[in-house]
């Protein structure tokens, strides 16, 4: 077996669809198909169940992806080793944010670690933001954006890209929670009367959860969403309002189309860093990257 064949069963693991798999390793699906056979067979068992309508990992494919995962770790880690001062700096690494910090945080620093480091190949997959520090250690992936957590999990390593105030948002446009919002300001806006967005986990539905135990009221949930970028969306429909960072609101297309509402709350800030394991951060790419991401934060500090 080779180093591509153990990714594309990776990609496969992952996302358990031959179409989406094909795409995040850039091979048609037919292609996909005819390597994780031939890996198969030079396994000697099946690791995949296979039908017209689904794909599923057998006991023996869920044990690969722990030697697998560890196999590719290794042979990166070897060879950032055997890399001198002298020799250009080359690999890969994979890493994970949402859409709006793919805007906002990763694009510097991706700028500025491509014009030190053209020889390294940077992955990036973006989704819920909720998912990163699960994604790391899972190790699906090298490096991810995530909030802050209160308690960082043994074995992880943390470093500051910068801070988002939350903001409570609400539809601009004429509808029953908009009428409904006018007539509460007259008086004393009760929170506990309006629907909500509510993000399925992660540390914005922490902090809502506090506004809600601060307010003293269970809030009535419209919809749950996975990602932040959606909620926004919705809240311009007048289906309710949610707690979003600034940061998501002003890359919005939808940010025309809400208003914020004033919240007397301390607790309005987050905190936004890059999250590794720090057994990961040996890896000369990986140790690369984080400085980058330390020396951009620091400069954008002298700056202000």
């Amino acid at each position: 077996m080779n180093h591509k064949q153990l990714k594309y069963f990776l990609a496969l693991a992952d996302t358990l669809h031959f179409g989406r798999a094909s795409n995040l390793c850039f091979i048609s699906a037919p292609t996909l198909s005819r390597q994780i056979k031939q890996l198969e067979e030079e396994v000697g068992v099946p690791l995949f169940i296979r039908d017209n309508r689904s794909v599923s990992l057998t006991s023996q494919g869920k044990a690969f992806v722990a030697y697998a995962n560890a196999t590719l770790n290794q042979w990166r880690l070897f060879k950032g080793q055997c890399q001198t001062e002298q020799q250009v700096l080359s690999g890969e690494a994979d890493l994970y944010c949402s859409v709006t910090a793919s805007y906002s945080y990763i694009y510097e620093l991706f700028a500025a670690f491509r014009k030190q480091y053209p020889d390294v190949e940077l992955n990036l997959n973006t989704g819920d933001p909720a998912l990163s520090i699960s994604h790391v250690q899972a190790e699906k992936v090298d490096l991810a954006v995530a909030v802050k957590p209160k308690e960082l999990p043994t074995g992880l390593a943390y470093t500051k890209l910068g801070e988002a105030k939350l903001q409570m948002v609400a539809p601009i446009m004429e509808c029953p929670l908009s009428e409904q919002i006018n007539q509460m300001n007259k008086e004393t806006l009760s929170w506990s009367d309006l629907a909500y967005i509510v993000p399925e986990q992660g540390v914005l539905k922490e902090r809502l959860d506090e506004f809600c135990t601060l307010k003293k009221f269970k809030p009535r949930v419209y919809a749950h969403v996975s990602g932040h970028e959606a909620i926004v969306a919705l809240v311009s429909l007048g289906f309710g309002i949610a707690l979003v960072p600034d940061v998501v609101l002003s890359q919005s297309p939808f940010k025309q189309q809400v208003r914020v509402l004033p919240i007397d709350n301390d607790k309005t800030s987050i905190e936004i860093g890059l999250i590794a394991k720090s057994s990961r951060l040996k890896d000369p790419v990986n140790l690369a990257i984080w400085q980058t991401a330390q020396k951009i934060f620091n400069k954008s500090i002298e700056n202000n």
